[in-house]
């Protein structure tokens, strides 16, 4: 097979005073096995491992309080339990020289009340229902509910929850955290218009709706240097019923308030495979390049040479891996040699909470040995 010229896309890269390997990042996958008390487990440190031939890994999404849940068998870093068993995952990792952040996540308005304290409604910043899909819940896909709009005075503890779940990943021993800003959940739902019709200093203005993201970096850059924080915004997806006709003020705002933290990372999703919203021309890395000064990451859809061809022109740094390298274990070699990769498998697979569909894809090398 000929081989492509990835020499940006495999090059080493400083974030911060990190170096990574290369610049392949294993994107956040939500993947469920961590069991319904959300405790991290050696399957999953096994399968950490398996892929971190990659120079960064971002986990899957990690709720920072019972009130974050929203999905099932999701892991948690809110309790010593779940805070200690993540070490033998970010232990598997380290041994393989790779760094590996923890994404901190709350679900907001795609929870339901069957994951939540007392069967509670979930919260969001309005009471703003979720329209056109279902929630997966411990019984069943269920229809959106309604949710809770927080009070203004509840907003802090949201905030101090991921500063707590933020010093939990410090004390775990994971190199950095992401802040998950995207996808509907609950600090997208504060940025966007859509989803926020608050009349408090949360809602209205631009600057309003940014300051619940705002007071949560704030919050982290307590516990952890700026270069080991990253955000994770998505403007154009429409996951989650998301979309909002001045998204590209919006996100624009965001980006260019975020320069003054001097972060690790700014992760945008900007390919289009996990939705469109169709509201305007989707923004792009290379429109919030020119706006944001720091390291930028993309995700979404890229392959080998799309990857190769962004970063050589400069408008991103970083390219995230989702769907490939959940059935390409070895991705960066098989990148790196020109190997193809495996088939795309059942999606019904990744979320069996077993092995199946999770450790047991072959690498290159394993693949020519059954052949």
């Amino acid at each position: 097979m000929t081989q492509t010229n990835l020499s940006h896309l495999l090059s080493v890269f400083n974030l911060g005073n990190l170096s990574l390997k290369n610049r392949v990042v294993m994107a956040p996958l939500t993947r469920s096995r961590a069991g319904s008390e959300r405790i991290p487990n050696a399957l999953m440190a096994e399968y950490y491992a398996q892929r971190a031939g990659v120079g960064l890994i971002i986990t899957e999404g990690t709720t920072i309080s019972k009130q974050a849940n929203g999905w099932l068998h999701t892991p948690g870093i809110y309790t010593e339990a779940q805070t200690e068993a993540w070490k033998q995952v970010i232990d598997a990792v380290h041994a393989k020289g790779t760094p590996i952040f923890l994404q901190l996540w709350h679900t907001g308005r795609s929870s339901h009340s069957s994951f939540q304290e007392n069967n509670q409604l979930p919260v969001a910043p309005s009471a703003i229902k979720i329209e056109g899909s279902e929630a997966h819940t411990p019984n069943g896909k269920q229809p959106h509910e309604t949710p809770r709009a927080l009070q203004t005075s509840e907003v802090s503890q949201v905030v101090e929850d991921y500063r707590k779940a933020a010093a939990n990943a410090k004390q775990a021993g994971f190199d950095g955290v992401e802040i998950h800003a995207a996808n509907g959940y609950i600090i997208d739902e504060f940025l966007q218009s859509k989803t926020n019709h608050r009349t408090d200093k949360y809602g209205g203005s631009l600057e309003n709706r940014y300051r619940f993201l705002k007071e949560i970096v704030e919050s982290i850059l307590t516990v952890w240097d700026a270069d080991r924080v990253g955000v994770r915004l998505s403007p154009n997806g429409n996951y989650n019923d998301m979309g909002s006709p001045d998204f590209r003020e919006t996100f624009t705002y965001v980006a260019q308030q975020l320069n003054s933290y001097e972060l690790g990372y700014l992760h945008m999703i900007d390919g289009l495979a996990f939705g469109f919203h169709e509201l305007g021309e989707p923004m792009t890395l290379a429109e919030i390049k020119k706006v944001y000064h720091g390291t930028l990451m993309g995700n979404c859809g890229y392959d080998r040479e799309s990857a190769e061809k962004v970063i050589a022109s400069g408008d991103a740094d970083l390219i995230a891996f989702g769907r490939s390298i959940i059935s390409n274990p070895d991705l960066v070699a098989r990148f790196a040699n020109g190997w193809e990769l495996n088939p795309d498998p059942d999606m019904a697979i990744w979320y069996s909470f077993a092995a199946e569909g999770y450790t047991d894809f072959p690498t290159y090398k394993e693949s020519e040995v059954t052949v």
